[in-house]
């Protein structure tokens, strides 16, 4: 990994910074499904966990926040919970610096610890960018959904990407 990035467990004075970074997608881009910008409370609900196997870091390079990385739950029913749903969001700034595979190994070898078996990847399929990166981080495509989001006057797909920790 490169040494100039670090990762922390995200803190209340994170969020005004994770708050920026999210609304940026919410506003420009099909990545995120909100239509609306979200307040700093509704992003403390959708990043601080009260279950400590589901986890939020930021990823910092010099003590700023370039970005974020989240566990979340898959589904509400036991028999999931060895998987957990994996996303990150980096500032549109550091997009493009081969940051996330590396974010990736951080997670696999958190979610590795955490006990968890399995992590699921759902990514609007006009994020090609996502898309490669998860593929080539050894996800695969496991399911297609059409037209399940409408946002930007049009029609949006997503799929799902797994991959088997071990």
């Amino acid at each position: 990994m490169t040494n100039s990035l670090e990762f922390a467990d995200i803190e209340e004075r994170h969020l005004p910074s994770v708050q920026a970074i999210y609304n940026y997608y919410v506003a420009n881009t099909t990545i995120s499904f909100h239509t609306q910008a979200q307040t700093l409370e509704e992003i403390r609900r959708n990043v601080v966990n009260t279950n400590p196997r589901y986890r939020t870091y930021v990823i910092k390079r010099e003590e700023t926040v370039i970005g974020y990385a989240l566990f979340t739950k898959h589904k509400d029913k036991q028999a999931y919970d060895t998987t957990a749903e994996v996303t990150i969001y980096m500032d549109p700034n550091h997009v493009g610096q081969k940051i996330g595979p590396e974010v990736l190994v951080f997670l696999e070898g958190k979610a590795q610890e955490l006990g968890f078996h399995a992590l699921v990847a759902t990514i609007c399929t006009e994020n090609e960018r996502s898309i490669r990166m998860f593929e080539r981080s050894g996800y695969v495509r496991c399911a297609l959904f059409k037209e399940i989001g409408f946002k930007f006057d049009r029609w949006l797909d997503i799929a799902s990407y797994q991959k088997i920790l071990g």
